[in-house]
């Protein structure tokens, strides 16, 4: 009996000491997360490393640290800027007249009137569906002014968030195969099950961080590109768009160049306008059927229809970092439950 309430109170207060924990560790929950992103991306350069400095993990660390922030932290944080800076500036010119978002709607309206005729037979208002998508692009570009008015006031915390994040990488490329196998002794199942979770654990991971991330850069690279040597407005902003909605399954990309093609068609500038076509169908289009089995990999790939929802949701509840953590949690729980079943039914 006495031996029971002891545990039953050491279990109380290891669960009360690890909610007061993580409530610690809260307000530098995105500092945390993206640390565990770039050290899970970037430990088997870390251990290639190793094994040329000799054995030296901290050295090694502190090179893939260097490698990582350069290669990765450098360039998303110019895009971001110059997104928002761009954002601004769509904002001004909305503000100014200068681009009318009604004007444009009623001219791709005009050039194919097709699509009001139908909308018109289907019962739809055209009107307050143009009211309405004219109100989304005020507010979009509205949304991003402001983020660039406090992304200057919030340059500080943002520092400070770099300056934590790079330092927990370090601890955690040079010390991880040490805290794995601490994580480890600390689930309580026996010793064959642990390793299959842990090696699908950090298997699903590496691939669904990895293939998602580097698909929607490559996505999002190709489209700015394309918008660049053509010359469309605002190439960087429509690039960033495009890799955040490539990790949307069915829709992708595609939302921002179809739109794009067709207003070029309605102004007439029909060469540019099928440049884009072809461009998106064959070049942008593939770039994810390609990519994405070599990156992942077809065991570890995920339904559509798993990712739109994951995504979505991760979105809702967690903002930005949705983007990573809802697709990564269903893709662990998927696997984690298909090694359930797979023991109970052997």
């Amino acid at each position: 009996m006495r031996e029971m309430m002891e545990k039953r109170a050491f279990i109380t207060v290891l669960l009360a000491l690890s909610v007061l924990f993580v409530m610690i560790l809260v307000p530098f929950w995105t500092a945390i997360f993206w640390a565990c992103i770039m050290s899970l991306l970037f430990y088997p350069l870390q251990r290639r490393l190793t094994a040329a400095f000799g054995n030296r993990p901290s050295i090694a660390a502190v090179c893939t640290v260097v490698i990582g922030f350069v290669v990765v932290v450098v360039p998303v944080v110019a895009i971001a800027f110059s997104f928002v800076r761009e954002g601004a500036e769509l904002y001004q010119m909305i503000e100014s007249q200068e681009i009318s978002p009604q004007a444009i709607l009623d001219r791709i309206g005009n050039a194919v009137p097709i699509v009001p005729e139908l909308m018109a037979r289907m019962g739809v208002n055209v009107l307050s569906i143009r009211d309405y998508l004219s109100e989304s692009a005020v507010a979009l570009s509205s949304l991003l002014s402001q983020q660039a008015l406090s992304w200057g006031r919030n340059t500080v915390s943002f520092t400070l968030n770099m300056a934590l994040m790079l330092y927990l990488s370090f601890f955690l490329l040079r010390d991880g195969e040490s805290l794995v196998r601490w994580m480890r002794s600390c689930i309580p199942l026996r010793e064959e099950r642990r390793h299959l979770l842990m090696t699908k654990f950090v298997e699903v991971s590496r691939a669904t961080v990895k293939g998602n991330m580097v698909v929607a850069l490559v996505q999002g690279a190709l489209g700015g590109a394309i918008f660049w040597i053509l010359d469309l407005s605002a190439p960087l902003l429509w690039a960033v768009v495009m890799a955040f909605l490539s990790l949307v399954p069915a829709v992708g990309a595609s939302l921002v160049w179809i739109p794009m093609a067709i207003y070029l068609y309605a102004t007439g500038d029909f060469m540019k306008a099928s440049i884009l076509v072809a461009y998106g169908a064959l070049i942008i289009g593939l770039a994810d059927n390609v990519l994405r089995p070599i990156l992942v990999g077809r065991d570890t790939k995920l339904p559509d229809y798993i990712v739109l929802f994951s995504t979505l949701g991760g979105i809702s509840l967690l903002g930005v970092n949705g983007f990573v953590i809802g697709p990564l949690i269903a893709a662990l729980f998927i696997s984690f439950w298909s090694i359930f079943a797979r023991e109970i039914n052997s």
